[in-house]
């Protein structure tokens, strides 16, 4: 029975995932032309890692949005992006990341290839110094080093997009240089090392469950500092759980669900509330779960 429930729950995320990404890249003759939409809705930021640059976007994604803020000569910080990443987060946290995000469905995608799955918990140690490296990716790469490069030279780069971002590679960078002959021209070695990144993550995705979200999304280490206030959360009844350590082991973000759900690593896939026996885990918002108790009284 647990395993039905774990198998909808995984295909009806997968199902949004995909509704999302369809619906925040509509723009289908951009993927004709090698052009990219520039439109009004292209000032409104989506809440997922949804490159600006890909042809079918409709919006921005809010790490570049932010990045070329503090890159600004002018020092127009956009207080619109933190607000929507403050709001957003405060809403869903990362459920964002689990349900939204275009990255995360291709390698949630990958994963689902059969092969020798890694675990990371059995290199705890390990696992928990590289869960750091998210922070260390937006500290210097979306923070810093935009804001130096706008002091020493008068216009900062977006630095983790120009350089990083495998989600700009796999939706904008491909699909551009792929129907754009000028474009492909113009490719070089930062072209070639960002590929390269790109391959890296996604080859690493087939054994290890989004590798790419874990520990280095700068999104969603913003998204993450919200979890634990974010309206949408995951609520363990205490009464009913019995300690038997069903959730933790199906978790695939290697999260210990009763003694802390609402870790920055949870990404509200639901996953804990579809296998436990008792039904003691609600993930939602509080409306929801106070609806359902009066139902049921």
């Amino acid at each position: 029975m647990a395993k039905i429930k774990i198998k909808k729950q995984i295909r009806k995320r997968m199902a949004v995932q995909a509704g999302a990404a369809l619906l925040g890249n509509a723009y289908l003759p951009g993927f004709v032309r090698g052009t990219i939409y520039q439109g009004q809705l292209k000032k409104l930021c989506l809440p997922g890692l949804n490159c600006y640059s890909c042809p079918g976007a409709l919006g921005a994604c809010p790490v570049g949005a932010l990045q070329n803020s503090i890159a600004d000569p002018h020092l127009r910080i956009s207080f619109y992006v933190l607000g929507f990443l403050m709001l957003i987060g405060s809403l869903l946290g990362r459920f964002v990341c689990g349900w939204l995000c275009p990255f995360g469905l291709i390698q949630d995608a990958l994963h689902k290839i059969r092969s020798q799955k890694w675990r990371p918990e059995k290199r705890l140690v390990l696992h928990r110094n590289l869960l750091w490296a998210k922070y260390m990716f937006l500290a210097v790469f979306v923070l810093i080093w935009p804001f130096i490069g706008r002091v020493l030279y008068g216009y900062g780069d977006p630095t983790f997009c120009k350089y990083i971002c495998p989600s700009g590679t796999i939706m904008a960078g491909w699909p551009l240089v792929a129907v754009n002959e000028a474009l492909r021209q113009l490719a070089g070695f930062l072209f070639g090392w960002k590929s390269l990144l790109l391959v890296m993550i996604l080859l690493l995705a087939v054994t290890l469950y989004r590798p790419f979200c874990r520990y280095i999304c700068p999104l969603g280490a913003i998204y993450g500092f919200f979890n634990r206030i974010s309206l949408y959360r995951i609520r363990v009844d205490q009464k009913k759980c019995t300690q038997c350590g069903a959730c933790t082991r199906q978790c695939p973000m290697a999260v210990s669900v009763p003694a802390d759900g609402n870790t920055p690593e949870c990404i509200r896939c639901g996953e804990c509330e579809a296998v436990c026996p008792y039904d003691a885990i609600k993930c939602g918002f509080p409306a929801k779960e106070k609806t359902e108790e009066k139902s049921l009284a």
